[in-house]
């Protein structure tokens, strides 16, 4: 129906005009019939134009494509045909679902338990006519809210983001010319010429090839472009195995092609992937789960004091609702409103320190999430190695043997001759000086400002030549004749002249057998040696040596004809581990933390790198890609443990992994850089990119990037993530035993019809203490050093664990105690005077602030952490101790108060009181790390029986 009103929109001259431009495929079998209904004919094939899977395209023979797409491949598709095409299949693009208003995003803030509870809390006081309280727990709350929401607002762009990949424009023939056009505007059908520099616009089917090379790491995780061809393929295999195909979002680094477009957008590979991403939502944080429990059982806490007042009062015969408004106002005091806002800024102060270590984190909880990691899932191509192709490893001819230093195209690095280590440069040593000349000519890559123009593997060897100082070799040579590289023949040759000379050379670089064939002499010290089946032998087990620590070996040779080359050695070839990289998995490994590898690569080089990495031993094995499809999730989650390195993945593969792990109960850190890894970043507890070698869709994605591509910052993130944690346990320890004292003394006085030992105003200055400076300070202490050191924090583990609640109700019952002390010691029998008051208030002031100073560690004593580290603290203790005498010596603040004079054996007399709840949890320390000691004495001693 849409059709016949397109027609009936259309002015018919004008139709026709475009209908003459373009006559499909069998269009002769329609001559004599009416112009309207070849039209309407015309339209509906048009409608059949659907997209071809890769796995059934590659198997297609060109004309037969031709066919189902209607179109002619010299003319490509007319204006109309496009037209009609795209009310079917759309624009080349990713259409994101409607998203939440800006506005809804901020108020699903407001679902955190805590919040809620805090906002009853102010609902209660404005009831009570408590409306200072009021205000300032909803300005709490709003800055809470916002500061959050600001942070996270613009973490969810992971999809729009799958739009970068598509090229703003492409070269299509249509209408018989080649055009230029926006990615976005090709259709099914459409044919497309790709040339070296190009980004792959949509999925294609390669009809012309010519030298085609195509960087699919992004998509595979292989560093080594595919070569592609236009052969038409018997059976389909793995994605990576379609070597007719070119895919949307890849990089042609060399040659140049021509396809049939076959998919686009939604319906290419990356389509897919787009769909796995909008089917996934990221997981809830331990934190936020844990902030969530915590508001549950304060809520509990305060029904509780609620009920527990309102039975006593009923039992002395008090009036109910009297009681309940007591209950309320002390329920409503309980909940520690400055609890949020210590969780933000505890938060935003660890990302921004992870800021100066060139780490940028994007969602606020997920700094302390690091802590609980329990399992790195690491790509490996770009992030635990460079995607960089290096040379390390040289075998001559004649037998010498040498290594390489140095990571990527910059150049930096030595050639040391083994086994003496001597450097070798230029043609110091004359064997490795022709090899490596042979590499240099042999050469059509070119390295500017350490980025190569050409293929990485040449790219190499370049960058082996310059750190023999041999760079400029190449000039000496005039090229006349190239053999390009195929993958039929899998070598690549040039004939070259010396400049003044007319002598003519070749040189020659490929795969070690079919190299070998063309080679009847062997070099020995610069003079050619016939070629024995012995010194075949030993080249054959050289070069399957050093395949077997997964390098890509290559063969290079000379001469003056091909047949009659001499042979000149063996290059080996690796994307390397990065710098520190081996160091950062040894520390994660020993704190507790499993690391990793899944890649696309096959196992001989994944197993290279996790070897020269430390990630193996004897109890871990590899899995394959094709294991990952046929194991059950069950059995996958049992066996994913003792998994080392998963090879030959795909994107679907990392999020099976990561489920399963997830499954067993693990936290789950991805790392990774290519559009392969997006799925698995967003999925995963914490995803974590790379900001230089990583695509936009996986910066997007993740939830953490590392600015410099370095893995071993993630050492320092789990650490930091370590630290805020017990940060946050050292605030609400000192909170709510703060708070517990203040509201034990006053229900002990109402329930018990005793005076009050705090009157209003002194009891809101305690407030400002227990949510001000001193216990904001605690959110910022410097992270323990040590906190690496520790296993990773169990999910299970509540901020109100079971060590917790008992430090906190030892420190409350001294308080209590002391204060009630104080208060029974000062009270004459004419009742409560002012200097009562003031004793009373004065001391659980002290108590207060010496609590707050064995807070700062829940197992580090003083001495160790230092009293001057955290400045901040010092400064809001400093300035409390400075409010409470003006408070008590200030005349003004006195009548508001009611307080009076102290002397300075009064004040050594509180201090010396209140010092006693700091000496009695510096020696819980000291006990509980001896106890700690025995323990692990005693288990080390089972063990060795």
């Amino acid at each position: 129906m849409g059709m016949k009103h397109f027609f009936r929109f259309c002015p018919k001259g004008s139709f026709l005009r475009l209908s003459q431009k373009y006559q499909p495929l069998g269009s002769r079998d329609l001559e004599g019939e009416p112009e309207d209904e070849l039209e309407l004919k015309a339209a509906e094939r048009e409608k059949e134009i659907t997209a071809l899977p890769p796995k059934e395209a590659c198997k297609c023979q060109i004309d037969d494509l031709a066919n189902i797409f209607q179109v002619d491949l010299e003319t490509g598709l007319s204006e109309l045909s496009v037209l009609q095409r795209r009310v079917k299949h759309g624009w080349n693009e990713f259409v994101v679902d409607n998203v939440e208003p800006i506005w809804k995003k901020y108020l699903d803030q407001f679902k955190n338990p805590l919040i809620l509870l805090l906002l009853a809390s102010a609902l209660v006081s404005v009831i009570t006519k408590e409306y200072e309280d009021a205000v300032s727990i909803t300005m709490a709350v709003i800055i809470v809210v916002t500061v959050a929401f600001i942070q996270e607002h613009r973490s969810e762009k992971s999809l729009q983001e799958l739009n970068k990949l598509v090229p703003p424009e492409c070269n299509c023939v249509r209408e018989g010319k080649l055009q230029h056009l926006l990615a976005r505007e090709l259709v099914p059908g459409d044919v497309v010429c790709l040339s070296m520099g190009d980004r792959v616009p949509a999925d294609i089917r390669l009809t012309e090839v010519t030298d085609l090379l195509v960087d699919e790491s992004s998509f595979t995780g292989e560093a080594e472009p595919c070569s592609k061809n236009d052969c038409i393929l018997t059976e389909a295999g793995d994605l990576t195995t379609l070597s007719n195909t070119a895919f949307m979002g890849t990089l042609v680094r060399y040659g140049k092609a021509k396809g049939i477009v076959i998919g686009t957008g939604e319906n290419s590979q990356f389509g897919e992937v787009f769909k796995m991403m909008q089917e996934e939502e990221t997981p809830k944080t331990p934190l936020q789960k844990n902030m969530d429990k915590l508001g549950k059982q304060l809520t509990l806490v305060s029904f509780g004091i609620i009920g527990l007042l309102m039975l006593i009062g009923w039992l002395q015969g008090k009036q109910l609702l009297s009681m309940f408004t007591i209950g309320v106002s002390l329920a409503v005091a309980a909940i520690p409103e400055g609890l949020p806002i210590v969780v933000t800024v505890t938060l935003v102060l660890g990302v921004l320190r992870m800021a100066k270590k060139r780490v940028i984190v994007k969602k606020l909880p997920i700094v302390e999430t690091l802590g609980c990691c329990t399992v790195i899932c690491s790509d490996k191509t770009g992030t635990l190695t460079a995607n960089e192709m290096t040379v390390t490893q040289l075998v001559t001819s004649d037998g010498f043997k040498a290594e390489v230093s140095g990571v990527g195209y910059n150049g930096e690095g030595n050639v040391y001759l083994l086994p003496s280590k001597e450097v070798i440069k230029e043609f110091s040593n004359i064997s490795v000086g022709k090899l490596v000349e042979a590499g240099c000519v042999a050469n059509n890559a070119i390295i500017r400002k350490t980025t190569v123009m050409g293929q990485p593997t040449e790219g190499a060897l370049v960058a082996l030549a310059m750190k023999m100082e041999l760079s400029s070799i190449k000039d000496n040579y005039v090229k006349k004749k190239e053999i390009p590289f195929s993958s039929e023949q899998k070598w690549m040759a040039v004939k070259c002249t010396r400049k003044n000379q007319e002598e003519e050379v070749y040189f020659m670089k490929g795969a070690f057998e079919e190299v070998m064939r063309h080679c009847s002499m062997f070099n020995s010290g610069g003079i050619s040696l016939p070629l024995t089946p012995q010194q075949k032998a030993v080249y054959v087990q050289e070069e399957k040596h050093m395949g077997s620590l997964g390098l890509r070996v290559l063969a290079l040779a000379s001469g003056p004809e091909l047949g009659r080359l001499t042979f000149l050695g063996l290059v080996g070839i690796i994307d390397p581990p990065r710098n520190g990289v081996k160091e950062a998995v040894q520390i994660l490994v020993e704190s507790g933390v499993s690391v990793k590898m899944i890649t696309g690569d096959a196992l001989e080089t994944a197993w290279a790198i996790a070897q020269k990495i430390g990630l193996c031993n004897g109890k871990m094995k590899a899995m394959s890609g094709e294991e990952l499809e046929t194991i059950t999730e069950s059995a996958l989650s049992s066996a994913v443990k003792n998994v080392s390195v998963f090879f030959r993945t795909s994107p679907k593969h990392k999020l099976k992994i990561i489920k399963a792990l997830q499954k067993a109960g693990a936290i789950v850190g991805m790392t990774g850089d290519g559009v392969n890894d997006a799925v698995a970043l967003k999925s995963a507890d914490i995803g974590v990119a790379m900001g230089r070698a990583g695509t936009d869709v996986s910066k997007e994605a993740a939830n953490m990037i590392l600015v410099d591509d370095d893995f071993s910052t993630i050492r320092n993130a789990i650490e930091e993530g370590k630290g805020i944690f017990y940060n946050i346990k050292n605030f609400v320890r000192f909170q709510l035993s703060t708070s517990i004292s203040a509201l034990s003394l006053i229900t002990l006085s109402t329930v018990f019809n005793l005076p009050n030992p705090l009157n209003a105003m002194q009891i809101l200055w305690i407030n400002i203490i227990m949510d001000g400076p001193p216990a904001q300070s605690l959110g910022v202490e410097p992270v323990d050093k040590d906190a690496i050191k520790h296993p990773p924090r169990s999910v299970t583990d509540t901020i109100l664990g079971r060590s917790l609640v008992l430090k906190i109700l030892l420190s409350a019952a001294v308080i209590i105690s002391g204060t009630l002390f104080v208060f029974w010691k000062e009270i004459p029998k004419s009742g409560v005077t002012p200097r009562t008051t003031t004793m009373t208030f004065t001391c659980f002031v002290f108590f207060d602030l010496f609590n707050a100073l064995t807070c700062r560690s829940q197992t580090k004593l003083i001495t160790e952490i230092g009293v001057l580290r955290n400045r901040m603290f010092l400064y809001s203790v400093l300035g409390s101790i400075l409010g409470q005498m003006a408070v008590i010596y200030i005349p003004p603040l006195q009548k508001i108060f009611q307080t009076e004079n102290l002397g300075a054996l009064d004040l050594l007399f509180l201090t010396g009181l209140a010092s006693s709840v700091f000496i009695l949890s510096e020696l819980v320390k000291v006990c509980e790390r001896f106890c700690c000691r025995t323990k692990t004495d005693k288990d080390q001693q089972e063990r060795a029986v």
